[in-house]
């Protein structure tokens, strides 16, 4: 308990931390004190981090679901500009002296210098000579005007400095957001990739196995996103369709009438299912039974026979240890045959040594979302053995979809989303 609370003050420190950095180039620094400009800037400052937090606990805190959605669009899509606005703006950092230095050239180069220009002879009477007085001491000689940069001068150009680096961040934050947003509201391409493995007969060369992860059915993305994916993967004709993990962000409750399109997929060999750590979050075992009634087949640490050809097999999430339903390897490939090929359907990548113990063929998992926001693919990395792609470990392949929608943020930056067409190939063919 203490180490979570540990966590918790650590991260709204960092929360808070950001948050004033930012209001402290965008609106303190280009405004001036006492605007109506200041004013809302500094209002947003306390609404949009209030947002973010209603939109990350509202469902955890069984808030009413039409709240969880009046708050997950402006929470989230915030959370996201916060990021590449600190982003943007720490980039920024470096060109602020830089531009400060240009302008205070050009001011000088700019400025009035009082120079005496030359005059023509002119022609002078000598009088005659007259009684002398005394010599009067000869004035000092005038110095030549210096340019001096008054406070108003300086103040306008740090003004004017903070606009400029403020306006290309905010531009820059916002152009991205959009366009990550863009393109999951748009929904998934399609990825081909060619498997070959050696124990597949030559009578399922080019099987084809529609994989999708992560749809993250919720308060953003709802019926109408579930319904592109069912149709984009139809549209592919697969031999076998297989949903690896983190169906929902909800309960079947709030948004069992959103997954219901999921009973118009389509394949030859049928639609399978395996638990993500999102349904761990959402009540597994109620998704469980509701895309049964969907006509998905849920594998929970089993396996079955596919066209006489390959073993496939699916375990649930690792997320399910809590309630001690986790993955058990042993109840789904203990006693098979290892002359025939394997094909498991994981949600968690990190798995892959179990599979590679107990002769998998092809892991198929998501997860990761490939990072989603850069540079979260970096953080990705440190946590799974696979981020995005096909690898090999040992004599088990192992491909990660990027999944097909977006957890937290409706955003993706760098990672765009997909459907992948595993197409298995026989070296016997």
């Amino acid at each position: 308990m203490l180490g979570f609370l540990v966590v918790v003050v650590v991260v709204l420190g960092l929360l808070g931390g950001v948050h004033w950095y930012v209001w402290r180039r965008l609106v303190r620094d280009v405004t001036v004190r006492g605007s109506v400009a200041r004013r809302l800037g500094t209002g947003a400052a306390f609404v949009l981090p209030a947002l973010a937090v209603g939109a990350l606990v509202s469902a955890r805190a069984g808030a009413p679901f039409w709240l969880q959605q009046v708050v997950a669009w402006p929470g989230y899509l915030w959370l996201a500009l916060l990021l590449y606005l600190t982003l943007a703006l720490v980039v920024g950092e470096a060109v602020r002296p830089v531009l400060r230095r240009v302008l205070e050239r050009r001011d000088i180069a700019d400025a009035p210098q009082a120079v005496a220009a030359p005059s023509a002879p002119v022609p002078v009477t000598v009088p005659a000579p007259a009684p002398t007085a005394p010599e009067a001491p000869e004035a000092p000689e005038a110095p030549e005007p210096a340019v001096v940069e008054s406070g108003a001068t300086a103040v306008s150009r740090r003004l004017f400095v903070s606009r400029v680096v403020g306006g290309a961040a905010a531009a820059a934050a916002v152009g991205t957001v959009g366009y990550g947003t863009y393109g999951v509201l748009r929904g998934p391409s399609v990825k081909r990739v060619t498997v070959p493995l050696a124990k597949i007969p030559r009578a399922l060369h080019g099987y084809r196995i529609a994989v999708v992860s992560d749809i993250h059915i919720g308060p953003i993305l709802g019926r109408a996103h579930t319904q592109r994916i069912v149709e984009t993967i139809n549209a592919t004709q697969p031999d076998l369709i297989a949903v690896v993990g983190d169906l929902v962000d909800g309960s079947v409750e709030n948004l069992g009438s959103a997954a219901e399109p999921l009973a118009r997929l389509r394949a030859r060999h049928g639609s399978f299912f395996v638990t993500g750590n999102h349904e761990y979050f959402s009540g597994a075992d109620a998704w469980v039974d509701h895309v049964r009634e969907l006509g998905l087949r849920p594998l929970r640490n089993e396996r079955l026979e596919i066209a006489a050809g390959f073993d496939l097999a699916g375990v649930d999430d690792i997320a399910g240890e809590s309630e001690g339903k986790g993955p058990d390897f042993a109840a789904a490939l203990g006693d098979r045959d290892r002359a025939k090929a394997a094909v498991l359907l994981a949600h968690q990548p990190i798995v892959i040594d179990d599979a590679v113990r107990h002769g998998v063929d092809l892991q198929l998992s998501g997860h990761t979302h490939g990072g989603q926001l850069w540079p979260g693919n970096y953080l990705a990395e440190l946590a799974n053995p696979t981020v995005a792609g096909l690898e090999r470990y040992g004599d088990t392949q192992l491909y990660v979809s990027r999944g097909a929608g977006a957890w937290g943020p409706p955003v993706r930056v760098g990672a765009p989303s997909d459907i992948t067409v595993v197409q298995l190939a026989s070296k016997q063919a």
